[in-house]
């Protein structure tokens, strides 16, 4: 007889997701504004547990969209656009009904369901495998002891500036005070930056963001992770 834990049972009613392109569509906001949201909810830490991404195909191009358990969802339509909460929760409805788990009495079911749950832990053991090596990298590397402005912090993660300025930007890490990169206040009082002025050789005043150690590592952290789900040939 086949036996099915309740960790076995918890797993595949985490099975039912929505994406983001159901949220955009839902509320009438792009997708790519979507997606940003639930990247600056998950930079926060607010996400209860790790984006699930999938692909799909538009125009003939490989995309990503990223899928949300209910709870997390819920969330980021209440920043988007809170007056679509009930909406949401009417779509929470109706694909609770429709979602169902196994029969575990039947036992071709319970071994279609049993089959289905090794994949995709198989599958998420071999993505874990494939960044292991990046997060093992910067753990090694990113051993700092004082603070690093952004072009110290490029060259440290071999990183070009366009490139990892963008990701700041669309993280919501950081954003343009008058052409320059500031890091968010709360950010700020989360410890990962520290502001150091100074008077410059005009004797105009300029203060200057640089990311702590502890900035250093947390940033390096969310870089390792983006890269990870970068694969060659896909578009965010």
């Amino acid at each position: 007889m086949m036996m099915f834990s309740t960790e076995n049972l918890s797993a595949l009613n985490a099975s039912v997701l929505m994406s983001s392109r159901e949220i955009a569509r839902l509320t009438g906001i792009t997708h790519g504004e979507v997606k940003r949201l639930i990247k600056s909810l998950e930079t926060a830490q607010r996400l209860s547990q790790p984006l699930t991404i999938n692909l799909y195909e538009h125009e003939g191009e490989m995309r990503q969209e990223f899928c949300l358990n209910k709870r997390d969802s819920l969330l980021a339509v209440a920043r988007l656009s809170p007056g679509f909460t009930a909406d949401l929760l009417d779509k929470w409805q109706e694909r609770e009904k429709v979602a169902h788990l196994p029969d575990f009495t039947n036992p071709a079911e319970a071994a279609r369901a049993w089959a289905e749950q090794f994949e995709q832990r198989r599958a998420a053991e071999e993505q874990l495998a494939l960044s292991a090596p990046k997060a093992e990298f910067f753990d090694r590397f990113v051993e700092v002891t004082d603070s690093l402005g952004f072009r110290q912090l490029c060259k440290m993660l071999k990183v070009k500036e366009p490139e990892f300025r963008q990701f700041l930007l669309e993280r919501n890490i950081m954003y343009r005070d008058k052409g320059t990169l500031t890091p968010q206040h709360h950010h700020m009082q989360a410890g990962y930056f520290t502001l150091r002025s100074g008077v410059g050789e005009n004797q105009h005043a300029f203060s200057q963001a640089r990311f702590t150690a502890k900035g250093v590592k947390w940033v390096a952290s969310l870089w390792a992770g983006h890269i990870a789900t970068q694969p060659k040939g896909v578009a965010a």
